[in-house]
């Protein structure tokens, strides 16, 4: 049943799969349709400024700053000021597509590199790793920065528009040309402005702060394997595996994370699991919950292999008790609960941190309890009723915990066993038990259930979000177009800059998100070159009695993150191929025809028809796009429904029948994952 049970598993976790469910479960927070909603509203307002520039002219240098004006070129014309504005959004336009398409074309390449380097991780020779995998690696770095410096250049473009604009307006306030509310009003405005950008930088260093965290991770799964395996007692290889698979998972939970956290504007965002505990005042953020998350898989893996010893209303004594070594099997489990806590000593004191302790906590108590009783190989009655009510409890957490971690870091639940471990499992004559692989799988299915059911919940509220923004958009796209000269006045145009500030930052912010995804691929591939491959190399065959052993685990850990990059260069991938195509189809016309309207003479009838035309292809472009979004929406849907629908074919109907307090265990435990609100949601 194992076997076959890993068979489906594996199946059902191929590359193109888990490339897909990745696709899935981030697009609601991927939502490539914020890069272009805003887009058709700035293009517009830069055409209503050049219509207006054609008003009279007036300067705004009464009261210069004393090191003069960083941005504005001719602060001595409001006029030149407003053209200057509409030029650079012309170019940042311009940019972002052209940009955006190399980072198509580049993307576009990764999954050929990663399919090379998998077959040179799948050659038995080391030299032959050693002497290609740089190469193959080296290649996805390269193109991972290459996308950087584009995505950071375009970024630049649309901070420039935004700090002319910001200027601008400030230049108008110490010119004194507001009063009362609509000083109050501006001044308002300028300071958000300035927030956003004191956010966005705090973004980029949590950033830094998420890759350095990756890489010392990585460090410790090494560590944490080499410790665990050397204290690991012969014949205890099925163990030792289920150790390794919660390692590597963690790694896997650490990336996704991370990617979440990147999807979230740099962590801006705050996520669930971040409060403070009463009375404690150490500083926690997003990425100290993603570590304490990405321990989850470790956690249960102990969790379960202390549970696998209770049959119905007894505990297996006989085989929890290793008369060879002398000793208790959960006496190992205990030293890894030990091992875990350990590791998140230095992390702040926070509710996930908490609610990790508490399970360390119990499960070492457990373990330190059966080892007790497991020589002589019996205890009272009651005594071992209420052991038996503990492991449950401390599974019933552990997946709990692992649910929190699965919605938390948008890790699948369905995850495939890393390629060198499952080719020596599958070598393997040492089964484990299928009673406890069945419950495994139907725990996984239900986790799959719930978590894509959370990701359509939260999609159709993005989906509604943006749609309420798109109303806003077209509403304020209906006032400019009922604008005539005479009525335009100077706070109409101001108004009008405020709101083109406001179109612009929300352009720049997911560029911010491009940026942050290169910065991750290139350091996860950096991490794979530098720490992964040199203890790959270094490793030497010492005295483990396992066949998996450490060159094996860190050419497995060398796949799991070459595919992880490759995973978030698919998703980037998408949204650029999306972009390139929704500019071609209704961007670009239109910043041609806003280039065309700057260069044309103002008192021509041309410049009005121009005027016109850009109006009504910009409005006609948010529609395009809304009925884009609907559309890709109704293919969101379906894809859930089929991937879900795959599952229960081929893996749940493969299981066998359960009894219904352990359904109702698992769909609890899952549901207290995917529902707790320890915050307000952070998506």
């Amino acid at each position: 049943m194992y076997s076959q049970i890993a068979k489906k598993n594996q199946g059902l976790t191929t590359a193109e799969e888990m490339r897909n469910q990745t696709k899935l479960v981030m697009q609601p927070y991927a939502n490539w349709e914020e890069y272009l909603t805003p887009a058709p509203l700035s293009i517009a307002i830069l055409g209503e400024l050049v219509f207006i520039s054609s008003k009279d002219d007036f300067s705004i240098n009464k009261n210069p700053p004393k090191d003069g004006y960083k941005y504005i070129r001719y602060p001595d014309s409001f006029r030149a000021c407003l053209m200057q504005v509409c030029n650079s959004g012309w170019w940042a336009f311009n940019e972002a597509h052209k940009n955006m398409d190399q980072i198509r074309l580049h993307t576009m390449a990764v999954p050929d590199y990663m399919k090379t380097a998998v077959k040179i991780l799948f050659q038995g020779n080391d030299e032959v790793v050693e002497a290609h995998l740089p190469d193959q690696l080296e290649n996805i770095r390269v193109i991972a920065d290459d996308c950087l410096e584009l995505a950071s250049a375009t970024e630049k473009r649309f901070t420039d528009v935004i700090n002319i604009i910001q200027e601008l307006l400030e230049a108008c306030v110490n010119a004194e040309y507001f009063y009362g509310e609509e000083l109050d009003s501006i001044k308002k405005k300028l300071e958000e402005a300035k927030l956003r950008k004191q956010t966005s930088e705090e973004a980029k260093t949590r950033s830094e702060k998420a890759m350095k965290s990756m890489e010392e991770k990585l460090k410790e799964a090494h560590e944490s394997y080499n410790k665990a395996m050397n204290s690991l007692p012969s014949g205890w290889e099925m163990i030792g595996m289920d150790l390794v698979a919660g390692l590597t998972e963690s790694i896997t939970t650490l990336v996704n994370g991370t990617t979440v956290f990147t999807l979230l504007r740099g962590g801006s965002k705050s996520i669930s699991g971040t409060k403070k505990i009463k009375g404690q005042e150490s500083a926690v953020d997003n990425v100290d919950v993603i570590n304490i998350y990405s321990k989850s898989a470790e956690i249960l893996t102990c969790t379960e292999t202390v549970q696998k010893f209770v049959k119905e209303n007894t505990i297996n004594w006989k085989d929890l008790y290793d008369q060879k070594n002398k000793v208790t099997i959960t006496a190992f489990q205990a030293e890894q609960f030990k091992r875990i806590k350990e590791s998140l000593e230095k992390s702040p004191n926070c509710q996930a941190k908490e609610k990790a302790q508490k399970i360390f906590d119990e499960g070492i108590e457990i373990c330190e309890e059966l080892a007790k009783y497991a020589p002589e190989g019996k205890c009272e009655d009651a005594t071992t009723k209420k052991l038996i009510e503990r492991i449950r409890k401390l599974t019933e957490s552990a997946r709990s915990f692992d649910s929190r971690s699965k919605d938390i870091t948008k890790s699948p639940a369905l995850t495939p066993k890393p390629p060198m471990m499952y080719e020596e499992e599958s070598k393997s004559e040492k089964m484990r038990a299928s009673e406890r692989a069945s419950e495994n799988a139907r725990f996984k299915i239900e986790q799959s259930h719930a978590q894509l059911d959370k990701t359509r919940e939260i999609y159709e509220k993005s989906v509604e979000n943006m749609e309420k923004n798109q109303k806003e958009l077209t509403d304020i796209l209906i006032t400019m177009r009922n604008c005539e000269v005479k009525e335009i006045d100077f706070n109409t145009t101001i108004k009008m800059l405020v709101k083109g500030m406001d179109a612009m930052g929300r352009v720049k912010e997911q560029w911010e998100k491009m940026v942050h995804f290169f910065q991750m691929v290139s350091n996860i591939v950096k991490t794979s070159l530098t720490r992964t491959l040199k203890d790959f190399l270094s490793t030497s065959e010492k005295t483990q009695s396992l066949s998996y052993n450490s060159k094996l685990f860190s050419k497995d850990l060398l796949y799991n993150q070459a595919f992880q990059a490759t995973n978030i260069a698919n998703l980037v991938h998408m949204i650029s191929t999306t972009y390139t195509e929704v500019s071609t189809k209704h961007l670009m016309d239109h910043v041609s025809s806003l280039g065309k309207l700057m260069v044309m003479d103002k008192e021509k009838p041309e410049f009005l028809s121009e005027r016109l035309h850009l109006q009504n292809s910009c409005d006609e472009a948010q529609k395009a796009i809304l009925r884009l979004v609907l559309k890709n929406k109704d293919e969101f849907e379906r894809k859930s429904a089929a991937r879900l629908e795959k599952i229960d074919k081929e893996l749940l109907a493969i299981l066998p029948a359960a009894a219904p307090e352990e359904i109702k265990s698992i769909q609890e435990a899952v549901k207290s994952g995917f529902t707790d609100k320890e915050e307000e949601d952070y998506a």
